[in-house]
């Protein structure tokens, strides 16, 4: 994933960009409207986290005009501006989501996961990995044609992984995925429990693959 960051303070840019080098999403630093069109018009981006005061003008407007402009890549603004009304503004001039400065790093990866997951293009409700199919839409999982028994946790995680093929996940993604409640997420040994138990239910241990001290995650073949 490729992430725009527009942030005029050098401190805060830095530690956006090492907050999101963590998780492995790549980033792009500029600190002004004119370096964000240049980036933009050289480089595709999956997100954009835009601060709303910039040396050279507002990014909200920055945002309007690319709207306008049918450019539909997700934006979650991060501004120090709290109102209500600044927040309501932020999202009627097109932002997808707000985030008011000084956040803390877990709310961030949080949205901005909510933010390229619900990005994300569903090309068809069937994936398939080898002789394993996992019907979305009707919530049934397969394997070598045969129905396979999934716990609805167990699902969902499967569900992730087969949308984010190549792609590793880290436990908390899976756990935020299956809780849906940022509050209640705490670090603990649910995750390896369901992965355990999906690979036993499965009966293909090399199909979900253990990325050491990182997460999970499956390979297309």
């Amino acid at each position: 994933m490729e992430i725009l960051i527009i942030e005029d303070e050098h401190t805060v840019a830095q530690q956006l960009r090492q907050t999101l080098q963590q998780e492995h999403y790549r980033s792009t630093v500029v600190a002004t409207r004119r370096e964000a069109q240049y980036k933009m018009q050289q480089q595709d981006f999956d997100l954009i986290l835009l601060d709303w005061n910039l040396p050279d003008g507002d990014g909200i407007s920055m945002m309007q005009e690319w709207r306008r402009q049918n450019i539909a890549i997700p934006v979650l603004v991060l501004s120090a501006n709290t109102s209500v009304e600044d927040r309501v503004h932020a999202l009627n001039a097109g932002a997808d989501d707000y985030l008011c400065k000084p956040h803390s790093s877990l709310e961030l990866l949080a949205r901005i996961r909510a933010l390229l997951r619900r990005d994300a293009p569903v090309k068809s409700s069937k994936i398939t990995l080898g002789d394993v199919t996992l019907d979305i839409v009707g919530r049934e999982v397969t394997v070598g044609g045969t129905p396979c028994a999934l716990s609805t946790a167990e699902f969902d995680i499967l569900t992730l992984l087969f949308q984010h093929q190549n792609i590793v996940l880290t436990r908390f993604q899976l756990n935020e995925h299956i809780c849906k409640d940022f509050d209640r997420i705490t670090v603990s040994n649910l995750i390896d429990v369901h992965i355990r138990n999906l690979r036993k239910k499965l009966d293909r241990p090399e199909l979900i693959r253990t990325v050491r001290g990182v997460g999970y995650t499956v390979k297309a073949s």
